[in-house]
Parts: C-alpha cells; structure tokens; sequence
C-alpha cells in the first residue's frame, strides 16, 4: 500500500507499508532510480541503538545511491523497549522476503539483493544475512510468499554493532549510559548479548551463511571498539567468508550521514562495491 510519493531531483521516492501488525503500520521508504532497469536492489536497516530510528536516517546515502542506478528499500524497524530480540532481525528476514515478493513491482534483479546497515542495524542485518533460514527469524509469515528465502547476496556495514555485548562493555568503561541502557532494554540480559552475537557465534564455530562483506569505518568512532570491528574481519575471513574493511581516518560514528569528502568517498565507494556484487553475481546466473 502506497502512502507518499514525492520526488527529490530524478529520484523517486515512494513510501509503502510494508507490514501492518495490531499496533501500527510499519514504513518502507522506497528510492527509485530515474534510469532504465531492471537495478540491483539494497535492503537498508537503520541504527539507533534499537531504541531509536527510522526508515529516513540514511537519506543521503540511499539517495546517492539511487542516483548511481541502485534502488534502495529502507525499512522501519520494530523498536526496545517494547519490542525485544529478535525483533529487529525478524523484520529484516520479513523485508527480505517482501522485496523479493515485490522484484516485479521495482523493476529490481530479484537474484541481486544486498543488505545495508548502519550502527545498530549492523546487528540486525548481519544475523538475518548469515542465518537466512533461521526459524525464530522467520516468525511473520508473508502473505502469498513464503516460499521465498531471505537470503542476501552480500551485506554492507557502516559502522556497524557486530559484537554487542563487547559493545555494552565498551559502553559501560566510558560511561556511555545511554548505550548501555539501549542495549539492556533490547537484550534484557548479558547472555543474549553474546548468544545472539555474530562476532562471538562465528569464534564458537557455530554454522553460517557468508556472503561476501564491505565494512565502512572510521577510526575516531566514539560509539564502538574497533578492536571487535578487527576482529570481526579475521573471525570472518578464518571461517571462509570474504570481508573489504575500508577505514576512514579521524572519522566519528556516523560520518557518511553528514556532508563532507569523506562521506562522498565512502558513499562511492558503498556505490562500487553494489555494483561490482551485482556484476558478478549476473555472471554466475549465467
């Protein structure tokens, strides 16, 4: 169901519900490129500790990227403290099979989704997108498709929270109370915090998914300890998977949202990565 369309230069931008529960109707805000298609398709997931947020937070990256030919589908998620894990993942795996369901509708390669994610939403995409077939994360069934999987492609992270619980503890040593309470009203306690972990899952050895991983990152991030952000890298790479880390340097938390080179340069880069996953992944169809 449409419930906006406006427009911001050639770029169309049509807002949809894409899910309606006893509560409320829940947004997707839908970047349309003004090219001829059909266009690789990207699944953005919001941050905002999961308290927080909305499908418009990362206007000024999906808009650049509509404007490179990729039509972007920003989603708004459920939020803490009413809605808990798994909350937020259930509504990616859900929105991954929606898009699917809709491929015909926007004109997007239905083989050719991706996930982007920023700050929080790092967490939620990245165990939707490595345990796509994950029962708990199936639990909304989606009318008239759901033989549709929720896999994806490859996954973008800006900044991501990949490590939750190191997360929390980095929180807690420099008294961030406000991400520490964030992620206690989502979690509720400390053993959800690393059970529910794709850092920690991958070291455990559990099972897992791999699409292929671009990671964006500035080194001056106050919210998150680099340190999980590497070790991320390695644990992924060690189990098979394929990760590009491009750090920005003296960059905080958030950056590419915000005006400036750097953001440009990240953005284009997001941009090179989506394309050349798109390429490549025509070329095995064939």
């Amino acid at each position: 169901m449409i419930m906006t369309e406006t427009k911001a230069g050639n770029i169309r931008i049509v807002t949809v519900s894409y899910r309606q529960d006893e509560e409320k109707s829940w947004p997707m805000r839908i970047y349309i490129p003004d090219k001829q298609g059909p266009f690789p398709a990207l699944l953005d997931v919001h941050g905002g500790a999961w308290n927080s947020g909305g499908c418009g937070d990362n206007e000024k990256i999906d808009l650049a990227l509509a404007e490179g030919g990729i039509t972007v589908f920003a989603i708004e998620c459920r939020k803490a403290p009413v809605h808990t894990y798994p909350a937020q993942v259930i509504d990616v795996n859900y929105a991954t099979r929606w898009i699917k369901a809709h491929a015909n509708d926007y004109n997007i390669l239905s083989d050719n989704i991706g996930g982007l994610a920023t700050s929080s939403g790092g967490h939620a995409l990245f165990l939707s997108g490595m345990r796509p077939d994950d029962e708990r994360y199936r639990a909304i069934d989606l009318a008239g498709g759901n033989s549709l999987d929720a896999k994806l492609s490859y996954l973008i992270g800006a900044w991501p929270v990949l490590d939750p619980y190191g997360r929390y503890l980095f929180a807690q040593e420099n008294n961030l109370d406000f991400l520490v309470k964030a992620t206690e009203s989502y979690f509720l306690d400390e053993e959800t915090m690393k059970k529910e972990n794709p850092l920690l899952a991958i070291e455990r050895g559990e099972q897992f998914s791999l699409p292929p991983v671009l990671i964006i990152q500035g080194t001056a991030d106050l919210n998150i300890p680099l340190s999980s952000v590497s070790r991320f890298v390695e644990v992924y790479r060690s189990a098979g998977g394929l990760v590009d880390l491009e750090l920005f340097e003296n960059e905080p938390h958030g950056f590419a949202c915000k005006p400036g080179t750097e953001s440009d340069r990240a953005i284009e880069r997001i941009k090179t990565f989506v394309i050349a996953q798109a390429a490549e992944n025509s070329s095995n169809v064939r």
